[in-house]
C-alpha cells in the first residue's frame, strides 16, 4: 500500500491540508448536532447494531430469502465469489443486452472490483454520474472518502478541471459548476442502456435493494435505462424494512450530518405492467471477495458498517492525510482493517497501524464497531505470522518478558527515565529519540523528570 511514503507527501499538501478542513466545518460538527437532537440516540444505536449483528448471525438465510423474493418480482440473482466473477458478470450481461453505454451510480463494491476498468476494456462507455465521482473520472483518480468522494480537491480545482474538459468557460460559483455538470450528463442518463448502482442495504423480506443518495441521479440510473444492475456486498442485507427505518436514522446522521437524505431508492422487481418508469431487466450481484473470511471470527463485526464514513471523519490520522494515502478503496479506520482482509494483511502491513488507538472511531461508529480492538487483532496476526520487522518483534518479546517479571520491569524503566530525562537536557526535550526516530523526526519529545510515574507518586505521598 506504500502507506508511509503516501502520508509523507500528503502531510506536506498545503492544498489537501486546507480541503481536509471540510470535514470538520462540515461532517464532525454536523453530525454532533443532529445525534444531539435524538433524546433516545443511545438506544437507537444499540438497535442498530442488534441488527446487523442478527443480520451476520443468519446471513445464509437472509441472502436465501432475499433470492427467493427478489426472483418472484422479476429481478434475477447472481452471486460472484470473487470480484473478477463480478466483474465477468456484468461483461456478459452487457454484451446479451447489447449494451453499449452505462450509467454509473457511486458504487463502493463497484470501485472494489475496478468495474469501470473491466467494461472499457470491453469496448462499453461508462459514465459517472454521482457528481463528485464524476469531477474524479475526469481527473482519473480514485475517491478519497466513501461519502464525499472528491473532497481532497478545491472549488478552483474544480473549476479549472471542467474549463479543461469540457471546454467551456471557467466557471466559479458551485450553482454554475453543478449545473454544467447536469448538463453534461443529461443526455448520457436518457441513452444509456444499463444503470449500474450499488446497495446500501438489501431487504429479505421484499427482495428489494435501497439506495440513498442526495443527487436525484441515483434515481435516474436505476429507473430509466432498460436494463438496471445492482452490485452490492453480501453482508448488507437485512431482515426487514423496519429494520432499514432505524438504521436510516443513523446513517445520514453520521454520513453527512442530516436528518434525511434527499432521496431515498427503493427498487423491487422489473418495471410492472402499467408502470411508466423502471428497467425492463433487473439485475442483483451479490459479492463475496473476502467477506465470508470474516464471518465467525474475531473481525466479524466490521461487517456490521453501514458505510456512513464517520470513522474517518473523526480520525486524526484521516484528517491529516486524506484518504488516497491508504492506498485503496477503504480509507481510515475501517479502511485499516477491511483492506487487510480483503487484498491481504501481507500487502498491507501499514494499515492496522495507521491509527492513534484514540477510539473516535469506535465511538461515532452507529453500529458500534470496536475499531481500535479489531486493528489490534491484526497487530497481534502480523506478530504471529511473522510480518513486522524482525527488531520490532524483539522489542516487543523483550518488553513481554520484562513486563512479566514487575522487578524488573521497574528497575529497566527506573533507568530509562533516568537516560532520557539526561538527553532532554536543560530544554527538556529529546529532538533525537534513540532507536525511535520515528517520534522525533517530525517532534520534540518532552523529556521525563528522571523519575518513574511510581517514584513520583510514592514521593508524593510521603
Amino acid at each position: 500500500m506504500h502507506f508511509k511514503a503516501r502520508a509523507g507527501k500528503k502531510l506536506a499538501d498545503v492544498k489537501l491540508q486546507a480541503a481536509l478542513k471540510k470535514l470538520q466545518d462540515n461532517f464532525v460538527k454536523g453530525r454532533a448536532e443532529r445525534v444531539a437532537e435524538l433524546d433516545n440516540f443511545d438506544a437507537i444505536r444499540e438497535a442498530g447494531a442488534a441488527i446487523r449483528e442478527r443480520a451476520l448471525a443468519n446471513l445464509d438465510l437472509y441472502l436465501e430469502e432475499f433470492e427467493r423474493k427478489a426472483t418472484a418480482r422479476g429481478a434475477v440473482v447472481h452471486w460472484a465469489e470473487t470480484a473478477e466473477e463480478a466483474n465477468r458478470i456484468v461483461c456478459d450481461l452487457a454484451a446479451n443486452y447489447n449494451v453499449r453505454k452505462v450509467a454509473k451510480s457511486k458504487s463502493m463494491v463497484s470501485e472494489e472490483c475496478a468495474l469501470n476498468d473491466a467494461l472499457e476494456a470491453a469496448g462499453i462507455e461508462v459514465m459517472e454520474t454521482d457528481l463528485g465521482e464524476y469531477i474524479l473520472q475526469l481527473a482519473r483518480e480514485p475517491p478519497s472518502h466513501i461519502v464525499a468522494p472528491v473532497v481532497h480537491k478545491s472549488k478552483d480545482e474544480v473549476s479549472d478541471l471542467f474549463e479543461e474538459k469540457h471546454r467551456k468557460p471557467r466557471k466559479t460559483g458551485i450553482a454554475q459548476l453543478t449545473r454544467e455538470a447536469r448538463e453534461t450528463l443529461r443526455p448520457h442518463f436518457l441513452s444509456a442502456d444499463m444503470g449500474i448502482s450499488g446497495a446500501n442495504f438489501i431487504v429479505a423480506e421484499t427482495g428489494s435493494t435501497l439506495i440513498v443518495t442526495n443527487e436525484g441521479n441515483g434515481r435516474m440510473v436505476t429507473t430509466l435505462p432498460r436494463v438496471h444492475v445492482a452490485i452490492t456486498g453480501i453482508e448488507k442485507v437485512v431482515a426487514t424494512l423496519e429494520d432499514v427505518t432505524t438504521l436510516l436514522r443513523l446513517l445520514p446522521r453520521h454520513g453527512t450530518g442530516q436528518i434525511v437524505t434527499n432521496y431515498m431508492s427503493v427498487t423491487t422487481g422489473v418495471r410492472g405492467e402499467g408502470e411508466l418508469d423502471g428497467p425492463e431487466r433487473f439485475h442483483v450481484i451479490l459479492v463475496d471477495a473476502g467477506r465470508t473470511k470474516l464471518i465467525g471470527s474475531a473481525l466479524q463485526p466490521m461487517l456490521r458498517c453501514i458505510r456512513c464514513g464517520a470513522c474517518m471523519n473523526h480520525c486524526p490520522v484521516y484528517q491529516s492525510i486524506g484518504g488516497h494515502a491508504y492506498g485503496w478503496v477503504y480509507p481510515g479506520p475501517m479502511g485499516s482493517v477491511l483492506t487487510p482482509m480483503y487484498v491481504g494483511l501481507e500487502n498491507a502491513l501499514d494499515l492496522p497501524n495507521a491509527a492513534t488507538l484514540c477510539n473516535q472511531c469506535g465511538v461515532v461508529c452507529p453500529v458500534k464497531i470496536p475499531l481500535p480492538e479489531l486493528m489490534r487483532k491484526l497487530r497481534e496476526r502480523q506478530f504471529e505470522q511473522g510480518l513486522k520487522p524482525w527488531p520490532e518483534r524483539l522489542g516487543l518479546i523483550l518488553w513481554g518478558w520484562a513486563a512479566q517479571r514487575p522487578r524488573v520491569y521497574a528497575m529497566l524503566a527506573g533507568i530509562g527515565a533516568r537516560v532520557l530525562a539526561r538527553v532532554g537536557g536543560g530544554e527538556k526535550l529529546i529532538h533525537n529519540l534513540p532507536f525511535g526516530g520515528g517520534w522525533t523526526g517530525g517532534r520534540d519529545l518532552p523529556a521525563p523528570e528522571g523519575k518513574t510515574f511510581r517514584e513520583q507518586y510514592t514521593a508524593k505521598k510521603q
